[in-house]
Protein backbone atom coordinates (compact mmCIF):
# COMPACT_ATOMS: atom_id res chain seq x y z
CA UNK A 1 0.00 0.00 0.00
CA UNK A 2 1.34 3.58 -1.07
CA UNK A 3 2.15 6.01 2.24
CA UNK A 4 0.18 8.83 2.42
CA UNK A 5 3.19 10.74 3.06
CA UNK A 6 5.20 12.53 0.28
CA UNK A 7 7.96 10.57 -0.64
CA UNK A 8 10.58 13.13 0.22
CA UNK A 9 12.38 11.45 1.84
CA UNK A 10 14.60 8.34 2.43
CA UNK A 11 14.42 6.98 5.60
CA UNK A 12 16.44 4.05 6.85
CA UNK A 13 14.46 0.88 8.98
CA UNK A 14 14.94 2.07 12.33
CA UNK A 15 12.47 3.70 14.39
CA UNK A 16 13.75 5.57 17.46
CA UNK A 17 11.15 6.06 20.12
CA UNK A 18 13.65 7.41 22.94
CA UNK A 19 16.99 8.76 24.06
CA UNK A 20 19.43 9.15 26.62
CA UNK A 21 22.11 11.35 26.93
CA UNK A 22 23.81 10.93 23.27
CA UNK A 23 22.11 8.34 22.39
CA UNK A 24 19.24 7.43 20.63
CA UNK A 25 17.17 3.75 21.40
CA UNK A 26 14.46 1.94 18.83
CA UNK A 27 11.43 0.31 19.12
CA UNK A 28 13.42 -2.75 19.47
CA UNK A 29 15.49 -1.30 22.49
CA UNK A 30 19.22 -1.08 20.10
CA UNK A 31 21.11 1.75 20.91
CA UNK A 32 22.90 3.91 18.69
CA UNK A 33 25.41 6.41 19.34
CA UNK A 34 24.00 9.73 17.91
CA UNK A 35 26.78 11.64 16.55
CA UNK A 36 24.63 14.33 14.02
CA UNK A 37 22.30 14.91 16.56
CA UNK A 38 19.16 15.92 14.27
CA UNK A 39 21.57 17.78 11.86
CA UNK A 40 23.14 19.80 15.10
CA UNK A 41 19.77 20.20 16.88
CA UNK A 42 20.09 18.20 19.96
CA UNK A 43 22.48 20.13 21.44
CA UNK A 44 22.27 19.13 25.27
CA UNK A 45 21.62 15.19 23.89
CA UNK A 46 17.89 13.41 24.60
CA UNK A 47 16.19 13.73 28.37
CA UNK A 48 18.34 16.73 29.84
CA UNK A 49 16.26 17.18 32.64
CA UNK A 50 16.70 21.13 32.73
CA UNK A 51 15.16 21.49 29.00
CA UNK A 52 12.48 19.17 29.75
CA UNK A 53 11.46 20.62 33.21
CA UNK A 54 10.97 24.06 31.66
CA UNK A 55 8.71 22.74 28.86
CA UNK A 56 6.58 21.08 31.40
CA UNK A 57 6.27 23.82 33.68
CA UNK A 58 5.31 26.49 30.62
CA UNK A 59 2.95 23.58 29.48
CA UNK A 60 0.47 23.67 32.54
CA UNK A 61 0.42 27.56 31.92
CA UNK A 62 -0.64 28.46 28.38
CA UNK A 63 1.04 27.36 25.17
CA UNK A 64 0.32 29.54 22.30
CA UNK A 65 -1.15 33.32 22.52
CA UNK A 66 -0.12 34.57 18.92
CA UNK A 67 1.99 37.90 18.57
CA UNK A 68 -1.46 39.94 19.15
CA UNK A 69 -0.42 39.88 22.61
CA UNK A 70 2.92 40.10 24.77
CA UNK A 71 5.05 37.60 25.47
CA UNK A 72 7.31 38.16 28.34
CA UNK A 73 10.00 34.95 27.26
CA UNK A 74 10.44 37.04 24.17
CA UNK A 75 11.72 40.04 26.18
CA UNK A 76 13.48 37.69 28.55
CA UNK A 77 15.29 35.24 25.43
CA UNK A 78 15.94 38.98 23.39
CA UNK A 79 17.85 40.33 26.01
CA UNK A 80 20.09 37.31 26.76
CA UNK A 81 20.78 37.22 23.22
CA UNK A 82 21.43 40.78 22.85
CA UNK A 83 24.00 40.91 26.25
CA UNK A 84 26.14 38.41 25.01
CA UNK A 85 26.02 38.82 20.91
CA UNK A 86 26.15 42.25 18.64
CA UNK A 87 22.85 42.35 18.49
CA UNK A 88 20.28 44.92 19.92
CA UNK A 89 17.04 43.13 18.65
CA UNK A 90 15.63 39.71 17.40
CA UNK A 91 12.96 38.53 15.75
CA UNK A 92 11.58 34.92 16.84
CA UNK A 93 10.51 32.22 14.37
CA UNK A 94 9.90 28.74 14.02
CA UNK A 95 12.67 27.42 12.48
CA UNK A 96 15.97 28.55 10.70
CA UNK A 97 14.84 28.77 7.17
CA UNK A 98 12.02 31.21 8.73
CA UNK A 99 15.08 33.55 10.08
CA UNK A 100 16.85 33.32 6.90
CA UNK A 101 13.22 34.97 5.32
CA UNK A 102 13.42 37.53 7.83
CA UNK A 103 16.86 38.45 6.96
CA UNK A 104 16.45 38.50 3.37
CA UNK A 105 13.57 40.80 3.88
CA UNK A 106 15.38 43.16 6.79
CA UNK A 107 18.59 44.15 4.13
CA UNK A 108 16.06 44.87 1.38
CA UNK A 109 14.19 47.01 3.84
CA UNK A 110 17.22 48.56 5.75
CA UNK A 111 18.32 49.61 2.32
CA UNK A 112 14.52 50.96 1.07
CA UNK A 113 14.62 52.79 4.28
CA UNK A 114 17.50 54.87 3.54
CA UNK A 115 16.14 55.59 0.32
CA UNK A 116 17.78 52.93 -2.00
CA UNK A 117 15.27 50.73 -2.91
CA UNK A 118 17.40 49.31 -6.04
CA UNK A 119 19.89 47.85 -3.55
CA UNK A 120 17.95 44.62 -3.41
CA UNK A 121 21.05 41.69 -4.28
CA UNK A 122 22.07 39.41 -1.77
CA UNK A 123 25.68 38.11 -2.48
CA UNK A 124 25.89 34.69 -1.51
CA UNK A 125 28.68 31.42 -2.03
CA UNK A 126 29.23 27.96 -3.48
CA UNK A 127 27.97 24.96 -1.01
CA UNK A 128 25.85 27.58 0.61
CA UNK A 129 22.82 26.56 2.44
CA UNK A 130 20.13 28.67 3.85
CA UNK A 131 16.90 26.56 3.97
CA UNK A 132 14.21 25.29 1.67
CA UNK A 133 11.39 28.05 1.19
CA UNK A 134 11.70 29.40 -2.31
CA UNK A 135 13.55 32.59 -1.57
CA UNK A 136 16.13 30.69 0.98
CA UNK A 137 16.69 28.07 -2.20
CA UNK A 138 16.99 31.37 -4.34
CA UNK A 139 20.11 31.98 -1.80
CA UNK A 140 22.04 28.56 -2.03
CA UNK A 141 24.65 27.89 -4.00
CA UNK A 142 22.96 23.92 -5.07
CA UNK A 143 21.19 24.60 -8.14
CA UNK A 144 19.35 21.27 -8.13
CA UNK A 145 17.23 23.09 -4.80
CA UNK A 146 15.83 24.90 -7.40
CA UNK A 147 14.97 22.40 -10.03
CA UNK A 148 11.43 21.74 -11.55
CA UNK A 149 10.14 25.22 -9.11
CA UNK A 150 10.57 28.36 -12.17
CA UNK A 151 12.79 30.73 -12.76
CA UNK A 152 15.39 32.48 -10.35
CA UNK A 153 14.20 35.35 -8.26
CA UNK A 154 15.31 38.03 -9.10
CA UNK A 155 18.42 40.00 -6.63
CA UNK A 156 20.49 36.88 -5.93
CA UNK A 157 23.89 36.11 -6.78
CA UNK A 158 25.20 33.37 -6.31
CA UNK A 159 27.80 30.55 -6.33
CA UNK A 160 30.62 33.04 -5.15
CA UNK A 161 33.97 31.24 -4.61
CA UNK A 162 33.73 30.39 -1.00
CA UNK A 163 37.08 32.74 0.20
CA UNK A 164 38.01 34.44 -2.80
CA UNK A 165 37.26 37.98 -1.51
CA UNK A 166 38.71 39.56 -4.70
CA UNK A 167 35.75 37.48 -6.44
CA UNK A 168 33.22 39.01 -3.62
CA UNK A 169 34.59 42.89 -4.51
CA UNK A 170 34.16 41.92 -8.09
CA UNK A 171 30.40 40.97 -7.81
CA UNK A 172 29.50 43.79 -5.66
CA UNK A 173 27.86 47.25 -7.16
CA UNK A 174 25.19 49.76 -6.71
CA UNK A 175 22.34 47.28 -6.09
CA UNK A 176 24.36 45.07 -3.43
CA UNK A 177 22.36 45.23 -0.24
CA UNK A 178 23.91 42.47 1.73
CA UNK A 179 26.78 39.85 1.73
CA UNK A 180 25.38 36.61 3.32
CA UNK A 181 27.84 34.11 4.39
CA UNK A 182 28.01 30.92 6.88
CA UNK A 183 31.24 31.06 9.03
CA UNK A 184 31.57 27.16 8.60
CA UNK A 185 29.31 25.51 6.01
CA UNK A 186 27.20 22.48 7.21
CA UNK A 187 25.61 21.02 4.02
CA UNK A 188 28.09 22.61 1.61
CA UNK A 189 31.04 20.63 3.44
CA UNK A 190 32.32 21.49 6.73
CA UNK A 191 34.32 24.45 5.16
CA UNK A 192 35.47 27.21 7.39
CA UNK A 193 35.96 30.41 6.72
CA UNK A 194 39.20 32.28 7.45
CA UNK A 195 39.78 34.94 10.01
CA UNK A 196 40.88 37.25 6.86
CA UNK A 197 38.47 36.26 4.59
CA UNK A 198 35.51 37.08 6.86
CA UNK A 199 37.79 40.41 7.94
CA UNK A 200 38.09 41.29 4.22
CA UNK A 201 34.67 41.18 4.33
CA UNK A 202 33.30 43.10 6.78
CA UNK A 203 35.55 45.83 5.68
CA UNK A 204 34.24 45.48 2.59
CA UNK A 205 30.79 46.00 3.74
CA UNK A 206 31.61 49.20 5.63
CA UNK A 207 33.26 50.69 3.01
CA UNK A 208 29.82 50.03 0.33
CA UNK A 209 27.31 50.79 3.05
CA UNK A 210 25.89 47.12 2.97
CA UNK A 211 24.93 44.61 5.28
CA UNK A 212 27.31 41.96 6.58
CA UNK A 213 24.65 38.83 7.53
CA UNK A 214 25.74 35.91 9.11
CA UNK A 215 24.09 32.00 8.41
CA UNK A 216 24.59 30.55 12.29
CA UNK A 217 22.31 28.02 12.11
CA UNK A 218 24.47 25.39 12.28
CA UNK A 219 27.36 26.70 13.44
CA UNK A 220 26.52 28.90 15.75
CA UNK A 221 25.04 27.97 20.03
CA UNK A 222 28.50 26.55 21.16
CA UNK A 223 28.91 24.42 18.45
CA UNK A 224 32.84 25.51 17.44
CA UNK A 225 33.40 26.23 21.27
CA UNK A 226 32.18 29.68 21.25
CA UNK A 227 28.83 30.77 21.56
CA UNK A 228 29.02 31.60 18.40
CA UNK A 229 31.46 30.40 15.98
CA UNK A 230 31.98 34.00 14.76
CA UNK A 231 33.11 35.08 18.11
CA UNK A 232 36.64 33.17 17.79
CA UNK A 233 37.43 36.25 15.21
CA UNK A 234 38.45 39.99 16.34
CA UNK A 235 36.77 42.00 13.89
CA UNK A 236 34.07 40.24 12.19
CA UNK A 237 30.81 41.12 13.67
CA UNK A 238 28.02 41.00 11.63
CA UNK A 239 25.16 43.36 11.40
CA UNK A 240 22.69 40.34 11.38
CA UNK A 241 22.66 37.12 11.91
CA UNK A 242 20.36 33.85 11.59
CA UNK A 243 19.53 31.40 14.36
CA UNK A 244 18.14 27.91 15.53
CA UNK A 245 18.63 24.20 15.52
CA UNK A 246 20.64 24.01 18.68
CA UNK A 247 18.90 27.17 20.67
CA UNK A 248 15.78 24.66 21.10
CA UNK A 249 17.16 21.64 22.23
CA UNK A 250 15.02 19.81 19.75
CA UNK A 251 11.84 22.50 19.93
CA UNK A 252 11.17 24.32 16.35
CA UNK A 253 12.83 27.21 17.49
CA UNK A 254 14.80 30.27 15.41
CA UNK A 255 15.92 33.91 15.51
CA UNK A 256 16.94 36.67 13.64
CA UNK A 257 19.52 38.90 15.25
CA UNK A 258 20.48 42.13 14.36
CA UNK A 259 21.71 45.51 15.53
CA UNK A 260 19.35 48.18 15.68
CA UNK A 261 20.89 49.96 12.78
CA UNK A 262 20.30 47.51 10.28
CA UNK A 263 16.61 46.43 11.61
CA UNK A 264 15.35 50.02 11.15
CA UNK A 265 13.21 49.16 8.29
CA UNK A 266 11.77 46.29 10.52
CA UNK A 267 8.75 48.33 11.85
CA UNK A 268 4.98 47.80 12.88
CA UNK A 269 3.63 45.27 10.09
CA UNK A 270 6.59 44.68 8.22
CA UNK A 271 7.13 41.43 9.14
CA UNK A 272 5.26 38.58 11.62
CA UNK A 273 4.51 35.49 12.49
CA UNK A 274 1.76 33.40 14.31
CA UNK A 275 3.55 30.81 15.91
CA UNK A 276 7.58 32.78 15.59
CA UNK A 277 8.07 33.47 19.70
CA UNK A 278 5.59 31.22 21.49
CA UNK A 279 5.53 31.12 25.31
CA UNK A 280 6.87 26.85 24.62
CA UNK A 281 9.40 27.71 22.61
CA UNK A 282 10.98 30.88 25.20
CA UNK A 283 10.60 28.61 28.21
CA UNK A 284 13.07 26.08 26.10
CA UNK A 285 15.13 28.83 23.97
CA UNK A 286 15.72 30.29 27.96
CA UNK A 287 16.42 27.17 29.47
CA UNK A 288 19.16 26.44 26.58
CA UNK A 289 20.63 29.71 26.46
CA UNK A 290 21.23 29.52 30.16
CA UNK A 291 22.73 25.38 30.47
CA UNK A 292 24.59 26.65 27.43
CA UNK A 293 26.30 29.68 29.43
CA UNK A 294 26.57 27.87 32.96
CA UNK A 295 30.08 27.96 34.57
CA UNK A 296 32.49 25.48 32.47
CA UNK A 297 30.11 23.98 29.72
CA UNK A 298 32.04 25.76 26.48
CA UNK A 299 35.17 25.15 28.23
CA UNK A 300 33.96 21.09 28.28
CA UNK A 301 32.73 21.28 24.80
CA UNK A 302 36.18 22.79 23.89
CA UNK A 303 38.18 20.03 26.02
CA UNK A 304 35.89 17.06 24.44
CA UNK A 305 36.14 18.86 20.65
CA UNK A 306 39.48 18.71 21.11
CA UNK A 307 39.66 14.87 21.49
CA UNK A 308 37.16 14.66 18.90
CA UNK A 309 39.79 16.77 16.28
CA UNK A 310 42.77 14.04 17.55
CA UNK A 311 40.51 11.17 16.73
CA UNK A 312 39.66 12.16 13.35
CA UNK A 313 42.89 13.05 12.06
CA UNK A 314 44.13 9.65 13.67
CA UNK A 315 41.17 7.97 11.33
CA UNK A 316 42.65 10.30 8.57
CA UNK A 317 46.48 8.74 8.93
CA UNK A 318 45.41 5.39 9.27
CA UNK A 319 43.20 5.67 6.20
CA UNK A 320 45.47 8.11 4.34
CA UNK A 321 44.53 6.22 0.86
CA UNK A 322 41.03 7.15 1.55
CA UNK A 323 40.35 10.17 4.07
CA UNK A 324 41.20 13.47 1.84
CA UNK A 325 41.15 15.90 4.86
CA UNK A 326 39.43 17.23 7.77
CA UNK A 327 37.22 19.97 8.01
CA UNK A 328 35.78 21.85 10.43
CA UNK A 329 35.83 23.22 14.11
CA UNK A 330 34.76 22.51 17.32
CA UNK A 331 31.80 19.55 17.04
CA UNK A 332 30.29 21.18 13.43
CA UNK A 333 33.39 18.32 11.61
CA UNK A 334 33.99 16.31 8.32
CA UNK A 335 35.98 13.91 6.93
CA UNK A 336 36.23 14.41 3.04
CA UNK A 337 36.23 11.30 1.49
CA UNK A 338 37.30 9.21 -1.55
CA UNK A 339 34.25 7.60 -1.88
CA UNK A 340 30.41 8.44 -1.72
CA UNK A 341 29.85 9.43 1.91
CA UNK A 342 26.61 8.10 2.11
CA UNK A 343 27.72 4.27 2.26
CA UNK A 344 30.29 5.20 5.13
CA UNK A 345 26.93 6.43 6.47
CA UNK A 346 24.82 3.35 5.99
CA UNK A 347 28.02 0.95 7.37
CA UNK A 348 28.51 3.32 10.80
CA UNK A 349 24.84 2.83 10.81
CA UNK A 350 24.75 -0.74 10.71
CA UNK A 351 27.88 -0.33 13.74
CA UNK A 352 25.66 1.49 15.46
CA UNK A 353 26.76 4.98 15.07
CA UNK A 354 24.63 7.75 13.60
CA UNK A 355 26.25 10.60 11.31
CA UNK A 356 25.88 12.84 8.18
CA UNK A 357 26.61 13.68 5.13
CA UNK A 358 27.35 16.98 3.10
CA UNK A 359 28.57 18.46 0.21
CA UNK A 360 31.88 17.71 -1.65
CA UNK A 361 31.79 14.13 -0.79
CA UNK A 362 32.07 14.46 3.23
CA UNK A 363 30.83 12.45 5.98
CA UNK A 364 29.69 14.93 8.18
CA UNK A 365 29.35 14.61 11.95
CA UNK A 366 27.18 17.46 14.28
CA UNK A 367 27.20 15.51 17.74
CA UNK A 368 25.09 16.30 20.73
CA UNK A 369 27.61 18.81 22.59
CA UNK A 370 27.48 16.46 25.79
CA UNK A 371 29.29 14.07 24.28
CA UNK A 372 32.69 13.11 26.37
CA UNK A 373 35.49 11.43 25.59
CA UNK A 374 34.40 8.15 26.36
CA UNK A 375 31.64 8.41 23.82
CA UNK A 376 34.60 9.63 21.43
CA UNK A 377 36.37 6.83 21.87
CA UNK A 378 33.18 4.60 20.71
CA UNK A 379 32.84 7.04 17.53
CA UNK A 380 35.79 7.00 16.25
CA UNK A 381 36.49 3.25 16.57
CA UNK A 382 32.79 2.44 14.84
CA UNK A 383 34.44 4.93 12.15
CA UNK A 384 37.39 2.99 11.74
CA UNK A 385 35.84 -0.16 10.90
CA UNK A 386 32.90 1.96 8.80
CA UNK A 387 35.73 3.54 6.48
CA UNK A 388 37.81 0.22 6.08
CA UNK A 389 34.62 -1.78 5.09
CA UNK A 390 33.53 1.05 2.77
CA UNK A 391 37.39 1.62 1.05
CA UNK A 392 37.09 -2.14 0.50
CA UNK A 393 34.08 -2.38 -0.94
CA UNK A 394 34.82 0.27 -3.24
CA UNK A 395 37.98 -1.80 -4.01
CA UNK A 396 36.13 -5.00 -4.77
Amino acid sequence: MDSPLMPLFAHPAEIFERGEGPYLITDKGERYLDFIGGIAVSAFGYGRPEIIDALKAQADKVWHVSNLFKVPGQLELATRFANSTFADVAFFTNSGTEAVECALKLARKYHYANGNPDRIDILTFEGAFHGRSYAAVNATGNDSYLEGFGPRLPGYVTKLPFGDLEAVKAKVGPTTAAIFIEPIQGEGGCRTATPEFLRGLRKLCDEQGILLMYDEIQCGFGRSGKLFAHQWIDGVEPDVMCIAKGIGAGFPLGGCLATREAAKGMTFGAHGSTYGGNPLAMAVGIAAFDLMNSPGFLEEINRNAAAFTQGLASLADRHADFVVETRGRGFLRGLKIKGAPRDVQKIARDHKLLVGVAGDNVVRFAPPLIVTEAHIREAVEKLDEALALAKSERAA
